[in-house]
């Protein structure tokens, strides 16, 4: 009858005497993987223009069909940009296809993971939330 008080007083001491496994979530962020994959986010050249050039691919290869609308627009030298992009993140699975069928490397899933909202109206991404936040 001792015995087992004794091995629950041994693991309750071991357990007061180690490094948490625990983090302080809201203070500290968890470190996420090198191949973690998060909020997708269009790439912009050093001018500030966005690199997609509205091929549709990644629209195409979508298994979810999360990526909603890309028009397409023409500029003054030929070159094709998207004048709307909508990605609906309530649909994505993160999968990673757009970025891999992308031949412009436009799209890429960042690293940031704190997606919830109380409003799935904010979950529907246009062309100015994909763009790289700082």
């Amino acid at each position: 009858m001792i015995l087992p008080l004794l091995k629950g007083l041994g693991t309750t001491f071991k357990a007061i005497f180690s490094k948490p496994v625990t983090i302080l979530y809201p203070e500290q962020k968890r470190p996420v993987y090198d191949r973690f994959r998060g909020r997708p986010e269009l790439q912009l050249y050093d001018n500030g223009k966005v690199k997609c050039v509205a091929c549709t691919l990644c629209k195409t290869v979508c298994p979810s069909q999360a990526i909603r609308v890309i028009e397409p627009a023409e500029g003054s030298y030929g070159e094709k940009y998207p004048v709307e992009f909508i990605i609906d993140l309530t649909r994505c699975i993160f999968c990673g296809f757009c970025q891999e069928a992308c031949p412009k490397a436009a799209i890429s899933l960042n690293k940031e993971y704190e997606l919830a909202q109380y409003d799935k109206k904010l979950l529907i991404y246009n062309i100015d939330m994909l763009k790289p936040k700082g």
